[in-house]
């Protein structure tokens, strides 16, 4: 019988990543939904194996269908992820009910989901980081954004669904084929090619006191570790519930910018800019994975350092894909 596994946001950049991570494996039999739109999003589909590719609007007929009995699991990596989008319906509609549903089908269906929730969640972090039940109901978002994951994260815990499905806070994370995210994507992504051709990269002040310029912390996530926790769970049905993906280990943006000089073999020089006003006041200052939940749920894999994810993520992509 047919094993299906359907895969939203999959020309995205973890959606496209978990991909290629099934094909690897040997799976072929893949749904993948995404709108592609005008740019050049459709690239990112180059190289990998699949039996369908839907339009999002397209997903909720598909699952009424007869087609839809071979589907074993859904990957639910698709949602607009900028912090900076301001039409809060849209973010609604789009992040949170579309999840909701796609949740009901699947615990309907006897099917496994893994949803994308967010480390924006935690707002300005004053009450951690921890993913427990007992702390998402006191977080409080900085942005509509943050709130959408937030509002998806209360429906399955008010509504009992952790106890079938699994969501992941999602921190910072960076790898291959995020360029199409424009200003959402990675600091590396951003600032290859100045670095590359310039030898100078450009940070944020800090606009507090008991941080230095460039001294900002965040937990940063290299994409690969990112997609083998999705597959963890993809395998292991019966771990349920909200978890953190992140590295437990908070690093500077001087941490991150100094690991691509070097992947780049070249000085590090850094210039300090004021950070625009519209976001001083919903900047997140530190981030730091709690993965206390993660490693009892049996997940012993170890996440790579930032030195080391920046230098795989320059020879084996940047270098090539942004020559």
């Amino acid at each position: 019988m047919r094993q299906t596994i359907v895969v939203t946001g999959a020309a995205g950049f973890i959606g496209r990543n978990t991909v290629s991570a099934l094909n690897a494996r040997g799976q072929r039999d893949l749904v993948l939904v995404d709108d592609l739109g005008l740019d050049d999003k459709w690239k990112n589909l180059r190289g990998l194996d699949f039996d369908q590719l839907l339009p999002i609007d397209q997903l909720a007929g598909y699952l009424e269908s007869s087609e839809a009995q071979a589907v074993q699991a859904i990957i639910h990596m698709g949602a607009c992820s900028a912090t900076t989008e301001r039409d809060a319906d849209y973010l609604a509609a789009n992040n949170y009910r579309y999840t909701v549903n796609l949740m009901k089908w699947s615990v309907a269906h006897g099917a496994r989901i893994v949803y994308a929730s967010s480390a924006a969640t935690y707002g300005d972090g004053s009450l951690g980081y921890s993913d427990s039940d007992e702390t998402t109901p006191r977080l409080q978002p900085l942005n509509m954004y943050g709130f959408s994951k937030q509002m998806t994260d209360m429906w399955a815990l008010r509504h009992g669904y952790l106890d079938s499905v699994v969501g992941l806070k999602f921190f910072n994370v960076y790898g291959p084929y995020e360029e199409h995210k424009g200003d959402m994507r990675s600091l590396v992504s951003k600032s290859y090619r100045q670095v590359r051709d310039t030898g100078r990269i450009t940070l944020f002040r800090s606009h507090r006191p008991d941080y230095a310029d460039g001294e900002q912390k965040r937990d940063f996530i290299y994409v690969d570790d990112a997609v083998d926790v999705i597959l963890y769970f993809l395998d292991h049905p019966q771990v349920n519930g909200l978890f953190n993906c992140g590295t437990s280990h908070a690093a500077t943006w001087l941490d991150l910018t100094g690991a691509l000089f070097q992947a780049l073999d070249t000085p590090v020089q850094v210039d300090f800019i004021d950070m625009p006003e519209s976001i001083r006041d919903r900047y997140q200052y530190f981030t730091e994975s709690d993965g206390t939940k993660l490693r009892a749920a049996g997940y012993s894999k170890p996440f790579r350092p930032v030195a080391e994810g920046v230098r795989e993520y320059v020879d084996a992509f940047l270098s090539k894909e942004l020559a």
